[in-house]
């Protein structure tokens, strides 16, 4: 029985034809041997498995070979290969130096090739400067490597520098086919596909993943045995998440959901694998990044046909909140809810459901007009002892019979604001405590909404403006809002158009204060002038903040404005300012 050799070693390039997914790298060093122009010191950089080693060893023979390519004749007494990863020290880079003096026994050149080349000590660094920028006619290095950032600057500085890609899944996937065929395995396009995925750019890998599928499945592979062995979600997987998706389906989506949890799968593999369905569905839609699409021609037409039930903002909207979800996975406690919560975020998106009306009863604007007092719909609190009148189903219009109270289901409310008695102490106008309550009394407001449709606009004057003004300023002394009845009283209100009333204030805290509590002053006039439409303009004008630093003389002129018989008492008693 001949001992098994996997594919990694038996399939190993021997040629740069046969190198994958490098050509612009195997046609540059090909064309520097043709042409003279090699470097003597080069260094193959890039992610793993992607042919540096290979492409350095298939050089090395070709160099002492005038560039033809030998399969058979390797120069082994030409080629030396050193571990950096366990020869890293000074002395291992001495004996190095040593043997570079030599020169070689058959052909042209000697080429070090030294693998891993980053692990190497500062001080071995150090030691191999001098030898790799002065290096005898007869040498050649090549170092490997996939950490480029970890190797000193003055070794880059003295290297051609040669970055290796990663392989992509089509090239992969096709030189996987052309193993299968010399195998004699029946491999599926889906199948081969998904190796190349998995492995993730290295060609090592992949055909290290295509000896384990084929040990499990035999010559016939498909693309369930490769799933199943590999432990990846399938394609089908997402296809019936976002299908359940699109129709809003929750509760089957949360049982798809933990059947594959039940199968051992991560939910972070699967809100990542989810999200990046949904940006291959996007890339789909147009012809110009279907190319974008890294999958089977059977699975392409699929991807197409879901794609056709989807809508580009659907699309975007998902994939920001499976990305959101892959962002809050590793902190989140609960993870499972935290996927549940974006499955269903994400099954509402198109979700055309009744909106819901608010709760608010409507008030006609014919009750304005007759008298101050209306009927108006308020809601009563639910109590133990109390069942709560049945509402009736028609507005009832005013009336002048007596009601009895427990049977009624309208009580009589002072419009547009009740008034409430406090036997709390006034609290300034800017206080937290004020600010709260304020906004809580507002809101419950809000629980009465008015027909705004064919509402008083009756017309007014500045001066039945200013009368009404005045005495509302003088309800909130009364009331120990001194802050607010202040700030009301900089400026006088003036009318810009029928119903809008423009404020000047010096700062913009005036300003605000007044916006916080307009709802109240509104309702005060709106009602006082019967006209619902008016509403306010305030502007901040820095300038009048320079009229209220008062001199004495102009503080004397505002007494004599109030009080004529100040200017008479000044000159009886020839008194100063």
């Amino acid at each position: 029985m001949e001992p098994f050799i996997v594919s990694a070693l038996k399939y190993r390039p021997q040629t740069f034809k046969d190198v994958v997914g490098q050509s612009a790298i195997t046609n540059t060093l090909k064309n520097a041997i043709d042409q003279n122009h090699l470097a003597q010191a080069l260094l193959f950089t890039g992610p793993r498995g992607v042919g540096k080693t290979t492409c350095a060893r298939i050089l090395a023979k070709m160099i002492n070979s005038k560039g033809a390519e030998h399969e058979n004749e390797d120069f082994a007494f030409n080629i030396f290969e050193l571990d950096a990863a366990s020869n890293n020290s000074v002395d291992d880079i001495r004996s190095l130096t040593d043997q570079v003096r030599i020169p070689p026994q058959v052909g042209n050149y000697k080429v070090y090739i030294i693998d891993e080349v980053h692990m190497l000590s500062p001080s071995a660094f150090n030691a191999f400067l001098k030898t790799l920028e002065e290096p005898p006619k007869h040498c050649i290095f090549i170092l490997a490597t996939t950490e480029k950032h970890k190797i000193i600057p003055t070794i880059l500085s003295r290297c051609q520098i040669f970055d290796f890609k990663r392989i992509n899944v089509n090239d992969a996937k096709n030189y996987l086919k052309v193993i299968a065929q010399e195998q004699g395995i029946n491999a599926e396009d889906d199948a081969l596909h998904i190796i190349a995925q998995k492995a993730d750019g290295a060609m090592r890998d992949a055909l290290s993943i295509f000896d384990r599928v084929v040990s499990f499945s035999g010559k016939n592979l498909t693309r369930q045995a490769v799933t199943e062995n590999l432990n990846v979600l399938d394609y089908d997987t997402f296809f019936e998440a976002t299908d359940l998706i699109v129709e809003n389906k929750i509760p089957e989506l949360l049982l798809h959901f933990n059947h594959i949890l039940s199968k051992g799968f991560d939910g972070h593999h699967f809100i990542t694998g989810l999200a990046s369905h949904f940006r291959d569905l996007l890339v789909c839609r147009t012809p110009q990044t279907i190319e974008l699409l890294e999958v089977g021609e059977d699975t392409k037409k699929t991807y197409k046909t879901q794609s056709e039930l989807t809508s580009q903002t659907f699309l975007i909207h998902a994939i920001e909140l499976a990305n959101d979800c892959d962002l809050k996975y590793k902190t989140s406690k609960n993870q499972r809810l935290l996927v549940e919560l974006c499955l269903m975020q994400l099954a509402s998106i198109t979700f055309d459901g009744e909106k819901k009306k608010p709760s608010g009863f409507i008030i006609p604007a014919s009750y304005f007009r007759s008298k101050n007092i209306a009927e108006v719909k308020i809601k009563r609190p639910e109590t133990t002892s109390e069942k709560p009148a049945q509402e009736p189903t028609e507005q009832i219009p005013p009336s002048t019979e007596k009601v009895e109270e427990p049977k009624a289901s309208y009580v009589k409310a002072e419009l547009p604001k009740p008034v409430i008695k406090s036997t709390q102490r006034p609290t300034s106008g800017l206080s937290l405590s004020s600010i709260r309550k304020k906004k809580e009394h507002q809101i419950k407001l809000m629980e009465v909404t008015v027909d705004e449709e064919d509402l008083p606009n009756d017309s007014f004057t500045l001066e039945t403006l200013i009368k009404f003004w005045n005495i509302f300023v003088t309800k909130l002394e009364t009331e120990g809002k001194y802050n607010l009845a202040a700030i009301l009283q900089i400026d006088t209100p003036k009318l810009i158009n029928e119903n809008t009333i423009r404020l000047e204030f010096p700062n913009t805290t005036n300003k605000i204060e007044v916006e916080r509590q307009q709802f109240e002053l509104l309702q005060y006039l709106r009602k006082s002038v019967n006209n619902f439409s008016i509403s306010l303009d305030i502007v901040v004008n820095e300038t009048l903040e320079k009229q209220y630093a008062y001199t004495p003389e102009d503080k004397y002129q505002k007494l004599v404005e109030k009080n004529i018989h100040v200017e008479l008492l000044r000159k009886t008693f020839d008194l100063d300012l």
